[in-house]
């Protein structure tokens, strides 16, 4: 396999072979996107990947609200020992052992899954927002830790002008990423008892009695706020690809690919917005091979890079 590291323990590789698994299972917008990583890289993210999974498929199954905390601080205790090197290669965990060969390769910020632990009591706890700065703090703690601790993954390119606020970018990014995903599961999240669009959005576009049907709520200007939202993704993302022309070429491509995915979700939802309430928006195949070229030709960080210099002149 491309660029596998020969010398690396078989129980480890074992590890990180179960993290890929776990990832080409549940993420397939994450696992298309790495793909285009080298091979130690892309087995680092697998292992960011499962450990994220672990803490939120534990926020979102069918314990009650007690066993879901003492499981989530035990996953924090379990993070303090990858965090201080006390995982043995050969130990039960192959989440564990991955996550923490990837650390000792990687400079991971693993504080990172300590806000997503954080982020998910809130989910635990039926945290609501009522406005967007108060949604920001839950989106970076579950989303905007993630693009931090993937630049660990990714580094910088030398010499990368304004990358002393790569990691910054980093977060925005994940801030555009998780905004998306709350526009395309205002369905599925309601089904489950959560509102996650801020209670002032709600009240302006007459959104305040939720999204329990296929059809908006009566009298509501649904559109108005599914528009509203896509325009402040939008924003986001565009802050967010500064980020792009500091990496090299395939993690550029990567980051590119994966963003670029849920860009064209938020174009989907913006031309049917009630598409959301029917179903889960997702993109065909081959739109999703087109984005992944597109990133690798490099198109996208060009582009960044030509509008920041005409932003600097």
């Amino acid at each position: 396999m491309e660029g596998q590291t020969t010398s690396m323990p078989p129980p480890v590789q074992a590890a990180y072979s179960y993290c890929e698994a776990v990832t080409g299972q549940q993420a397939r917008n994450f696992a298309y996107g790495i793909r285009l990583l080298p091979y130690e890289k892309r087995q680092a993210m697998s292992a960011l990947y499962a450990f994220s999974r672990r803490v939120d498929d534990i926020g979102d199954g069918e314990l009650d609200a007690g066993t879901k905390r003492t499981r989530l601080e035990s996953t924090r205790e379990l993070l303090d020992r990858i965090r201080h090197g006390k995982v043995d290669e050969d130990d039960t965990d192959p989440v564990a052992v991955a996550l923490s060969d990837a650390a000792r390769r990687f400079p991971l910020p693993l504080e990172g899954l300590d806000e997503l632990i954080d982020g998910v009591l809130m989910d635990v706890r039926g945290a609501t927002y009522e406005t967007w700065d108060d949604l920001k703090t839950y989106c970076r703690c579950v989303a905007g830790a993630i693009g931090r601790l993937s630049l660990g993954v990714f580094g910088t390119e030398p010499g990368a002008p304004g990358a002393e606020r790569a990691s910054e970018y980093a977060d925005t990014l994940g801030l555009a990423l998780q905004l998306t995903n709350i526009l395309r599961d205002v369905r599925e999240d309601a089904g489950n008892g959560r509102t996650y669009l801020p209670a002032d959005d709600l009240a302006k576009f007459g959104c305040s009695a939720g999204f329990h049907r296929t059809t908006p709520p009566p009298g509501s200007d649904f559109a108005g706020l599914v528009h509203f939202e896509v325009r402040r993704a939008r924003a986001l993302f565009a802050e967010g690809y500064r980020l792009l022309p500091m990496l090299d070429r395939r993690s550029g491509a990567c980051v590119a690919a994966m963003a670029g995915i849920y860009r064209r979700l938020l174009d989907r939802i913006e031309r049917d917005p009630e598409a959301v309430l029917r179903g889960r928006v997702s993109l065909p195949g081959h739109e999703k091979a087109y984005v992944a070229v597109r990133g690798l030709s490099g198109l996208d960080a060009r582009h960044v890079s030509r509008l920041t210099a005409r932003g600097r002149a």
